[in-house]
């Protein structure tokens, strides 16, 4: 006995609607994605110009510390001091070996300043670190 009888097989069809779904997910999460992955520009900060210089190219998880003129070091729109910031880059050299860091000084900003984080950083063990600058207009 034969209950099921003769049923078409039908050829297997190519599904649009979830298609459209994954490619809209994938839109959403790589609009996301390049949202948190731009450069942080703390407002107020004006780079110094290097010809030679290359822009390097952002590292995961790097951490962006900003000198401004007078001295305040800022990460995340967030401002510390030194120690707050000697215990943060202590953590971080702890967690994560080899953590880069990028150090964008204001062209105005004192030398002493630079070379005051630069001493916290190395206290911190960490010695992967860059200067940002932009790059000077040729003409």
């Amino acid at each position: 006995m034969n209950f099921r009888g003769k049923q078409k097989v039908e050829a297997p069809t190519f599904q649009l609607a979830p298609m459209i779904d994954v490619v809209f997910l994938l839109l959403c999460f790589f609009i996301a994605s390049q949202i948190f992955s731009q450069w942080e520009t703390e407002i107020g900060i004006v780079l110094p110009t290097s010809v030679s210089g290359d822009p390097p190219d952002r590292l995961p998880g790097e951490i962006i510390i900003n000198i401004r003129p007078a001295g305040d070091v800022v990460i995340n729109n967030q401002e510390f001091n030194d120690d707050d910031l000697h215990k943060l880059l202590k953590r971080v050299s702890r967690l994560f070996k080899g953590q880069p860091v990028l150090i964008r000084a204001d062209r105005l900003t004192a030398y002493e300043h630079i070379i005051h984080v630069l001493d916290l950083c190395r206290e911190s063990d960490i010695g992967n670190i860059s200067f940002a600058t932009i790059q000077a207009e040729e003409g």
